[in-house]
């Protein structure tokens, strides 16, 4: 079974998410969308919030899971049996940080990073700008999934 982990903060879910999640079904058996908790971090839409939006959005594809976790990306994949990380990248500053997020978990670990390039239609959102385009009330639609709504 090839099952992979997708961590992220998902504040809220992307285009730019959904592009890679969908790119990667045909290669995974099970995709498990993993929602960090960083009690450092400061979140627009509450953790419950966040799962919702992405439990919701991938309502009818059966190899997509959603959980919240804290601590080590690569603890959790080892207490959930996944031999993968999956991993978006828009642009060399992705890269250059990812790579060194992935060299160390292969150091800690026998878990493989799969990296996949966002289409190039998606590849200039990111959730920090969808939060500022949110705050400045902004047409936010456009920039995610349907499921994704501000009260």
């Amino acid at each position: 079974m090839r099952r992979a982990i997708f961590p992220g903060s998902f504040d809220p879910i992307t285009l730019g998410h959904l592009d890679i999640i969908n790119r990667s079904i045909p290669l995974f058996d099970e995709i498990i969308i993993a929602i960090g908790v960083n009690a450092e971090k400061k979140y627009m839409f509450p953790l419950e919030e966040r799962k919702r939006f992405i439990e919701e959005t991938f309502k009818l594809e059966d190899s997509i899971s959603v959980i919240t976790y804290e601590g080590l990306t690569i603890d959790l994949c080892k207490k959930l049996e996944a031999d993968f990380i999956l991993r978006g990248l828009r642009n060399p500053a992705d890269f250059e940080f990812e790579k060194a997020i992935a060299h160390t978990n292969r150091k800690l670990s026998k878990i493989e990073t799969v990296f996949l390039l966002t289409a190039a239609d998606t590849s200039f959102i990111s959730s920090s700008i969808v939060r500022d385009v949110i705050r400045n009330g902004g047409n936010y639609k456009v920039l995610v999934p349907d499921a994704v709504t501000v009260k």
